[in-house]
């Protein structure tokens, strides 16, 4: 018999009763003269009627229980207003991340086969265009204009029915950024949201009435859940690394922000912003950063700019997250010098619940955990990881998801698709991307192995460790992106950078296999996290550039 009580839309619904006046979100509604961010509030027990209403609403559009759809909305109120409105009546929301570029957004449309949009009139009108993605749409639903805000201001006396769902019943598609291939939809249950919930709320010992601001929109849907106050950041998903960080630090200080989550890039313009005008996080007690390696330069100004901060990197996937986690200062200790030397970035133990282990590396599908070969202590292979948020299919990709899961009775394994290793202690140290792993005729060169070494230097933003030519008779490459001012123009300061990059990295007994290392104003990026650089891209440009 279906249960009411799995819908995990629940969670809201409880803080609203436990916490009714307690402040649930709080969104920008702009900047006066003197820098400071005024926002708009809503409680708990408003946030709960309003996504009720917006559920009724949605109903009323002719929007029904297990339909699919595609949630185009701006993060803030509406996001998470929609996304518990079509949780409520039992829809599945599908979310895409907005800045992957107009042929991958459409191809993600297509093969999700939403039949609703719940989004705003930008989209609501593009959704019009004839394109074959759109033409599974059968019900529009614009958010932000006057009909909506209308429909969200009705009173509501008694709360609207939760949809009956299983735990298995499927509630949401979330797409990967596609930073190393074609974005997939990750099916996510009721059950895997309650599991990932409970993870980050023991794991990290959130608790109700703690303020939060999530640099990633997605991260911000937790928030009503664990009881806590969702500040929205000022900032642009689809460019996160263009935000202004001034009004993101007038808000983190002005707000007393005592838990946030966001990209290493994110949170390295606001430590700059902070280290530049001598300003400090003094209210910020917890910090996750993930979506790329963490450098020890920014762990350091962390350290300075939010002093009673405890500063967490997590290692996960949209596929299951959270996997493992490490402190700050466990990583700018023993593993910092490890990673110098070329045993890879730390990313700590599994979290409680979650199983990880390293087996040979595979380029085809593993049927059963029986016909994977493990690897022995501090050997590298491929990470796999198992536990209650581990999701167990792509939407619609059944190839895919043969390729990246691995049965073990009525429990799945998924390939992280990262090469790692494991120390005596249960460590996990991370490698990088298999698929970006350098094959030379010498060996493999996992990007992580060598990458740390050259990113000390102190006009180093970022660097990626390339392969030039076919595998596996690649040639090492390291392209580095300086900090700005600092870009060698002449080849005089070329030959100097390169001395000096060289000099720094000779802890590193791989580091000599280097044969080129060139440089690049701007290294790509993904559009989530605007971190993990697009190392297949550039291997692919700088093959064509060293080869004429």
């Amino acid at each position: 018999m279906n249960d009411p009580g799995s819908n995990v839309a629940r969670h809201l619904r409880i803080a609203a009763t436990d916490r009714p006046d307690g402040v649930a979100l709080k969104c920008p509604t702009h900047v006066d003269a003197t820098g400071h961010v005024l926002h708009d509030v809503r409680s708990f027990r408003q946030l709960d009627q309003e996504s009720d209403a917006a559920g009724e609403y949605f109903a009323s559009a002719g929007i029904a229980e297990g339909d699919r759809v595609l949630l185009a909305v701006r993060p803030g109120h509406d996001l998470i207003v929609g996304m518990f409105g079509l949780l409520k009546l039992g829809a599945v929301p599908v979310a895409i991340d907005p800045g992957m570029g107009w042929s991958a957004f459409l191809g993600c449309v297509r093969r999700s086969r939403p039949t609703g949009l719940v989004g705003i009139l930008p989209a609501s009108l593009l959704s019009r265009l004839p394109f074959t993605a759109f033409r599974t749409l059968r019900h529009r639903v614009t958010v932000g204009g006057s009909a909506w805000r209308q429909a969200l201001a009705k009173d509501r006396r008694i709360p609207r029915p939760l949809a009956p769902v299983r735990p298995d019943t499927l509630a949401a598609i979330l797409f990967t950024s596609g930073s190393t291939g074609t974005p997939k939809g990750v099916c996510y249950t009721h059950g895997m949201f309650d599991a990932q919930i409970e993870l980050v709320r023991s794991t990290y010992g959130i608790r109700p009435g703690e303020i939060d601001m999530a640099m990633l929109p997605l991260f911000s849907l937790f928030n009503p859940a664990l009881g806590t106050t969702t500040i929205t950041p000022l900032l642009d998903p689809s460019r996160p690394l263009a935000a202004d960080p001034a009004p993101l630090v007038a808000a983190l200080i002005s707000e007393g922000v005592t838990c946030s989550f966001g990209s290493p890039a994110i949170w390295g313009k606001v430590a700059d912003h902070c280290e530049a005008r001598g300003l400090r996080l003094p209210a910020l007690r917890r910090l996750l950063i993930a979506g790329a390696p963490v450098s020890g330069e920014l762990l350091a100004k962390l350290r300075v700019v939010a002093p009673s901060c405890a500063t967490h990197t997590p290692y996960g996937a949209t596929e299951c997250l959270p996997v493992t986690t490490i402190t700050a200062e466990e990583l700018l200790g023993e593993a910092r010098q490890l990673a110098l030397k070329g045993q890879g970035t730390c990313v700590g133990r599994p979290v409680d619940g979650v199983e990880i282990r390293v087996i040979r590396e595979s380029a085809d599908p593993i049927a059963s955990l029986s016909q994977a070969a493990p690897c022995d202590i501090g050997e590298i292979g491929e990470v796999i990881a198992t536990g209650p948020s581990v999701t167990r299919e792509y939407d619609g990709l059944p190839e895919a998801t043969r390729a990246a899961k691995i049965a073990e009775g009525d429990r799945l394994w998924h390939r992280m698709g990262d090469l790692g290793s494991l120390d005596a202690s249960g460590r996990l140290f991370f490698l990088g991307r298999r698929v970006e792993a350098v094959r030379t005729a010498k060996g493999d060169l996992p990007t992580e192995s060598l990458e740390p070494a050259f990113r000390q230097h102190p006009h180093v933003l970022r660097c990626a460790l390339i392969g030039i030519g076919t595998a596996p008779d690649q040639t090492a490459t390291l392209v580095v992106e300086p900090r700005a001012g600092h870009f060698p123009e002449t080849e005089a300061d070329r030959a100097r950078f390169v001395a000096e990059l060289r000099d720094l990295a000779h802890v590193n007994p791989q580091a000599g296999r280097i044969k080129h290392v060139v440089f690049q104003r701007a290294l790509p990026v993904d559009v989530r996290h605007n971190a993990k650089i697009h190392r297949l891209r550039l291997s692919k440009e700088w093959t064509n550039r060293l080869t004429r």
